[in-house]
């Protein structure tokens, strides 16, 4: 462990480089050209054998050969918000950030090629994915899968930073650790009318407010109450002047689960209680349901690995019990192929206040990086002895 964190510790300056040049240059899902291009590069010069994807947006890298296949994963794309924090590296797109993370991720993971290629382990070997897309619906965590990436894998683990948790800590849960996502969109219809005659009419306006108002109370009643469950509203789009009932009001949102048994439910039932709130005003009500991303449930035995791995590195303070988020993350798809885990990483600077993820003035603890290093080579080293 002393080696891990020497080689942590002297590769950190330069992947704090690469983080704040990807910082600089934010690019949207399935574009990420120059993240990709930068990443490959990193690699090339360090000499570890890698492969771009054909259309030149997303990457793998192994290092090691011979026993177990272990799999990390890296995201890519940055976020539609224009950044305020006033960094020296703040992004030079307008409009768009990387406000999640993605930056520190993909400087981590090569932080940790790097790491594994100096120990050169002859009994392991890692397949580092770089993952364009996250924050797309579905992500190309889907698509990726699709493409084999995960073939012969035993298990895979990523890093999310968390600034929740002070840097040093790495935050660890068996069992549903982010939320499914999914979205919906209820068209309310009728044939429209004049405001002074509502009674002519379906009042399709009146229906979509009371679909808003009370689908989400009749939702919940309907799901075991120790589930957690969001189902919130995001548009409503309808009419055009003040003295005509629209014909179509369309409305739609997004709802989210921890438990995946329990979400099968969700496209019926949301259906069935939206036509049975507008059903007293005439109206009539058309559900479209998207399955987007399951939740992330942690296997046990990757957590388990993951725990010693901290402890060995830095002891059992480092180690802080997560909560689970009702956020998505599309390391879900992974799941659905082998065991992983999603791990919280510290990035919390102690002396200044909690920033959210997805905020325009979100930032790190760039010593995180470091850590994140150390902490996911010796994870990784701990899942290929587990699965030996």
């Amino acid at each position: 462990m002393t080696s891990i964190l020497t080689l942590a510790t002297n590769l950190a300056p330069r992947c704090v480089d690469i983080r704040r040049s990807i910082h600089r240059h934010p690019e949207r899902g399935f574009a990420e050209l120059e993240t990709t291009a930068l990443l490959a590069g990193e690699l090339a010069q360090a000499g570890i054998e890698h492969q771009v994807r054909e259309d030149g947006v997303g990457l793998t890298a192994v290092v090691g050969s011979g026993g177990p296949i272990i799999a990390w994963r890296a995201d890519l794309d940055g976020l539609p918000i224009q950044e305020m924090t006033g960094l020296p590296f703040t992004s030079e797109v307008p409009g768009w950030m990387h406000a999640c993370g993605h930056d520190v991720h993909a400087a981590i993971a090569v932080g940790t090629a790097r790491a594994l290629q100096e120990l050169a382990p002859n009994d392991l070997t890692v397949r580092f994915i770089f993952q364009p897309a996250e924050e797309t619906f579905p992500g190309g965590a889907r698509l990726m899968s699709a493409e084999g990436v995960l073939a012969g894998v035993r298990a895979i683990a990523a890093f999310h930073v968390d600034p929740s948790l002070d840097v040093g800590k790495i935050g660890l849960r068996v069992g549903p650790i982010t939320s499914s996502s999914d979205r919906f969109r209820i068209v309310v219809s009728g044939p429209g009318g004049h405001t002074a005659r509502p009674h002519e009419t379906a009042d399709t306006l009146q229906a979509a407010g009371l679909i808003l108002s009370h689908l989400p109370s009749l939702v919940h009643r309907s799901i075991d109450g120790r589930i957690p469950l969001a189902l919130v509203f995001g548009q409503i789009h309808g009419g055009d002047a003040d003295n005509v009932i629209p014909a179509r009001v369309a409305i739609s949102g997004t709802v989210r689960m921890l438990d995946e048994s329990a979400r099968l439910s969700l496209p019926e039932l949301i259906d069935r209680l939206a036509k049975e709130i507008a059903q007293p005003t005439g109206a009539k009500v058309t559900t479209n349901y998207e399955n987007g991303i399951p939740p992330v449930i942690n296997h046990p035995r990757v957590i388990e690995a993951a725990r010693t791995a901290v402890v060995d590195t830095f002891g059992h303070e480092a180690v802080a019990d997560a909560t689970a988020s009702m956020g998505a993350e599309d390391f879900a798809d992974y799941l659905r192929q082998v065991p992983g885990a999603l791990l919280r990483l510290g990035a919390r600077d102690p002396n200044r206040p909690e920033v959210a993820l997805h905020s325009a003035v979100f930032d790190i603890d760039e010593r995180a990086i470091g850590h994140g290093i150390a902490v996911a080579t010796a994870t990784l080293i701990e899942l290929g002895r587990a699965a030996s």
